[in-house]
């Protein structure tokens, strides 16, 4: 009898736990489990804890499940570099409400069963290198609130299906590769078999159905058409860099649409074996032998003249390091010049010809950064490093002699830059057909600062590593401020002009350079006159503006950027130094500004900083300290050796909660 009652104790243990082991949904675990078998890098070692023999992943890295525990509700596995494919077994996880996957090196395409998500709040995919369309599935996500698609390789047209999404209120697409009209309004009839399995048949209208949508980027694509005007309410900048048709110079060039679908009234691509135009056929007739003899005739004469010109005006200027500047009328009146420079000043940096360039960067179309005046791509060049790219967005017309003088100016400048903390120039791009302005540096693989501060994991950046970063930016600075004859400034100082290597070492680089060669070429070229020709020397042009106590303060700002993690600038609480400056001097609540990711600090270290923040912001220029001394502070007072990691604790954070 007792043998039987133990035996029944025994079946009744066995029943709870093989209840509590089926209250979570074995196709969740499943899907999880497939998704890990998927990824097949895993650098940090984030998915190291999920073992597929645990029916329970709710302690899983980056895995939030309801409080019952028995479904996932949220992934969050950011910028950890994982390197793998997307299964559609993620399609399963019926009640997940955010799937965050922003900044790894995913590839594949995007799984058609994520439109079963009926739950999916938040949809982030973006920073990776996915490929091919966007599935119209994801029109489905009922509930989707944000999608983030960004800087990836997607193709493709955009799906109408998205203006089904009625709670849509982010849509980020800019820097992929997508073609075709921006779909709104029209009413759109499609095949059922390309609604997609999932996908219903209701009449769509595109992105004009989504009237929440209040934050949209579509730029840096290849979109054909016009702006909607449904979402002409968004910022320009959501459309630039695309083929849209627009009197707009943000646009891509006419070249680099030339693969770009034409639209309804778009400009269309003649025929490969047709004329752009008919040519009548009394133009077709060879001309006579002695008119063409003439031509000739008359042509070498004028050619000759020509050079005997230029010969005697590089005479009359006698000197080998100057410069020459003929001028003459073109047809419309306008100036133009021709510039002659001696080839000594470009000899010791690398020219690259387009072409290779244009192979290297994937035809120019992986876009990694923008700005008014400039693109910048990424490539890697054939049997070589990895190249961040620089292209100066200006037409030839507006190109004058100034400019192509301060350019090349611009290179030996910045060719001259000799140091682990500042991005090295590789070379130059300079080329008339078509028209090219290009500087190659060299490329930090793990993106900008400004990228892991704002839309990375914030584990990924401890305090101590932090005070790495902080420490190289300042050597990298005094380098320019006190060891290069001239200095040399950054013109625009902050965390997206810092980009890290794979161990996190910071490199600055001055992708706004061309502002300077703008506003000096500006500056002078109202001065010349067109009387004949002049000489111009390489040390009578104006100098890049230094602006040294501007970089000092701009380092304090980006290094309250860096202790606090918040942007320098937002709409809601406005400058980040005027949010800052209520703690910076009081012990009591400097910890306030601690970035709220960050586990551990030093408070020994925060109270450094908030000082060095104080003295690089003095609203007097004068009373800034230099570069120098702002090092000498950080390097003697900051320790960032391992041990330091361990022994740091929240102990500040404790005490400001105790004394409140």
């Amino acid at each position: 009898m007792r043998t039987f009652a133990s035996f029944q104790l025994l079946c009744l243990v066995s029943g709870v736990l093989f209840v509590a082991c089926e209250s979570f949904a074995s196709k969740e675990v499943w899907a999880l489990t497939t998704f890990k078998e998927a990824i097949y890098e895993d650098p940090h070692l984030v998915l190291s804890n999920w073992n597929s023999l645990d029916g329970d992943p709710c302690g899983w890295t980056g895995i939030t499940c309801s409080l019952s525990r028995d479904h996932v509700l949220k992934i969050n596995i950011s910028g950890s570099s994982i390197r793998g494919f997307l299964v559609p077994d993620l399609g399963q996880l019926s009640f997940l409400q955010e799937l965050i996957l922003h900044g790894n090196k995913l590839l594949g395409i995007i799984p058609k069963d994520l439109g079963l998500l009926k739950y999916l709040r938040i949809l982030d995919l973006g920073m990776n290198e996915l490929t091919g369309p966007i599935p119209p599935e994801l029109g489905n996500l009922t509930s989707v609130v944000k999608i983030n698609l960004q800087s990836n390789g997607l193709s493709g047209r955009l799906p109408p299906e998205l203006g089904n999404l009625a709670y849509l209120e982010e849509l980020h697409l800019d820097r992929n590769k997508l073609r075709g009209t921006l779909p709104a309004n029209s009413y759109t009839k499609l095949p059922s078999n390309l609604h997609g399995m999932y996908a219903s048949n209701s009449n769509l209208t595109g992105l004009c159905r989504s009237s929440q949508l209040k934050v949209a980027d579509f730029s840096f694509n290849f979109f054909v058409g016009n702006i909607p005007k449904c979402l002409e309410y968004l910022p320009r900048s959501s459309f630039q860099g695309n083929c849209l048709q627009k009197e707009d110079p943000k646009q891509r060039p006419v070249e680099l649409c030339a693969g770009a679908p034409p639209s309804k009234g778009h400009p269309g691509v003649n025929p490969k074996n047709k004329p752009a135009k008919d040519v009548p056929k009394h133009q077709e007739t060879s001309k006579p032998a002695w008119l063409l003899a003439l031509e000739i005739v008359t042509g070498t004469m004028v050619c000759s003249l020509f050079l005997v010109a230029v010969f005697t005006a590089l005479q009359r200027c006698n000197s080998k390091s100057s410069i020459i500047i003929p001028w003459k009328k073109s047809a419309s009146e306008k100036d133009h010049i021709a510039v002659y420079i001696d080839s000594e000043m470009l000899k010791d940096v690398v020219r690259f010809n387009r072409q290779e360039l244009e192979v290297a960067c994937e035809d120019f179309s992986n876009i990694i950064g923008s700005s008014p005046d400039s693109l910048v791509y990424k490539g890697t060049m054939k049997g070589g490093p990895e190249i961040a790219v620089i292209s100066l967005c200006i037409k030839e017309e507006h190109w004058t002699g100034y400019l192509e003088l301060y350019f090349q100016r611009e290179v030996t400048d910045l060719a001259r830059l000799n140091h682990e903390n500042a991005a090295k120039l590789l070379g130059y791009c300079s080329e008339s057909t078509p028209f090219t302005r290009m500087l190659v540096f060299e490329y930090a693989s793990n993106g900008t600062l400004y990228e892991h501060l704002h839309y990375g994991e914030g584990c990924q950046l401890s305090w101590t590593r932090r005070m790495k970063i902080v420490i190289g930016i300042a050597r990298g600075l005094k380098y320019f401020h006190t060891e290069l004859e001239p200095p040399f400034t950054i013109s625009e100082l902050n965390s997206s002009a810092v980009y890290l290597t794979e161990d996190f070492l910071p490199k600055l680089v001055d992708f706004e350079s061309w502002k300077t060669i703008l506003a000096r070429s500006e500056k002078n070229s109202g001065s010349i006159s067109s009387q004949g020709a002049i000489c111009v020397l390489p040390n009578s042009m104006e100098a890049r503006h230094l602006d040294v106590k501007g970089n000092v303060y701009a380092f304090g700002i980006l290094l309250l950027e860096i202790i606090s993690g918040r942007p320098p600038y937002c709409k809601d609480k406005g400058c980040l130094i005027e949010w800052a400056k209520d703690y910076l001097e009081l012990p009591d609540v400097m910890p306030y500004v601690v970035d709220p990711e960050l586990k551990h600090f030093s408070y020994d270290d925060l109270k450094v900083l908030c000082d060095v923040v104080n003295l690089c912001t003095h609203p007097e220029p004068t009373k800034r300290p230099s570069m120098q001394e702002i090092c000498t502070m950080l390097e003697s007072r900051i320790d960032t050796s391992v041990s330091i990691e361990l022994k740091a604790s929240s102990l500040a954070w404790a005490e400001l909660a105790l004394s409140s």
